[in-house]
């Protein structure tokens, strides 16, 4: 190939990158003067871990409780627990939720009634303070991130694989504040939100529960006081059917939207100022539900909504 033509070639990959960036699969991400963030209600306290289940009622958690709505905001307590966060729901309508008072990813019944916690230490050490999980659910397990006690200056966070007869695995250390957790739909890539450096990582699964070297996915953006942005965390994170990777983050009222080379593509507002977390439901999958406090933590949470018309990816399995 002529040196011309090869020159020609790099200029049309990149109007092409250019072109399609935003859009996968027939995908078309809105910008974000182009949709609304909408408020379904509020509840007392700062507000994160939203799931749906099979039968499309949606949770959230705050304060020691965990809250169940429908999709027109019709809400009420579903469950008391301590602390919960991070929260999924089985094939067979159990439910995980990660709670750091309890120093556990515990298993609760459909009702809401606990059953044995499926995790609470890991080689004989008891868990600091679970905070978000993703499921493995080809091969019958789950990941999660404890952070407890962990900061920049006492990076002593960690992430586990909780293999399908039970057992905890230790698979990293040294994170300062490890949060948002969320596995590829091929289960070939992990992505880990590391709160207090601002970034995303992400690891190759060499095998359920093997990962490869830590790396940096995405540095994000910081905040800018003169936004009302207070700070500047990447907490939760979801996936659309295409790949991008959705990520609350904290503080800076935003979601932040990577394509899957760790590229910046879009900024959603997030209604709450601590965006914390965030998830795909609605009848289409195609509405993105967004939690976190209206202002400072200390203060009261909210679940907003977006009508993105981007189809989510599922990561409810399929009821038995």
């Amino acid at each position: 190939m002529h040196q011309r033509q090869r020159a020609a070639l790099r200029i049309a990959t990149v109007l092409l990158i250019a072109h399609v960036a935003g859009r996968a699969y027939g995908q078309e991400l809105p910008k974000s003067d182009q949709v609304k963030t909408i408020e379904m209600f509020r509840v007392p306290k700062y507000c994160e871990g939203v799931c749906f289940d099979h039968e499309g009622n949606g949770y959230i958690s705050w304060g020691k409780a965990i809250t169940r709505f429908t999709l027109d905001g019709k809400h009420s307590v579903w469950e008391e627990t301590g602390a919960p966060n991070g929260h999924k729901i089985l094939a067979d309508g159990t439910h995980l939720v990660c709670d750091a008072s309890q120093h556990a990813v515990l298993h609760l019944a459909s009702n809401g009634m606990q059953l044995e916690p499926a995790s609470k230490e890991c080689d004989g050490q008891s868990l600091r303070g679970p905070n978000d999980l993703t499921l493995d659910t080809s091969h019958g397990g789950f990941y999660f991130s404890d952070p407890g006690g962990s900061s920049i200056e006492s990076p002593i966070g960690t992430i586990h694989y909780v293999d399908r007869s039970g057992k905890t695995h230790l698979l990293d250390k040294g994170l300062a504040f490890p949060n948002g957790i969320v596995l590829a739909p091929d289960g070939k890539k992990l992505y880990l939100a590391e709160s207090q450096k601002n970034r995303v990582l992400v690891y190759e699964v060499t095998a359920p529960g093997k990962l490869g070297e830590r790396k940096v996915f995405a540095e994000l953006p910081a905040k800018d006081a003169a936004r009302g942005q207070i700070d500047n965390q990447p907490d939760g994170m979801c996936l659309d059917a295409s790949g991008n990777l959705y990520v609350a983050h904290y503080g800076m009222k935003q979601v932040q939207v990577l394509d899957r080379a760790g590229q910046l593509i879009r900024q959603y507002d997030g209604g709450n100022v601590t965006t914390s977390n965030v998830a795909f439901g609605g009848p289409k999958m195609d509405q993105l539900f967004i939690t976190g406090g209206i202002g400072p933590e200390a203060g009261e949470g909210g679940l907003f909504r977006i009508d993105l018309g981007v189809k989510g990816l599922v990561i409810l399995p399929h009821r038995r």
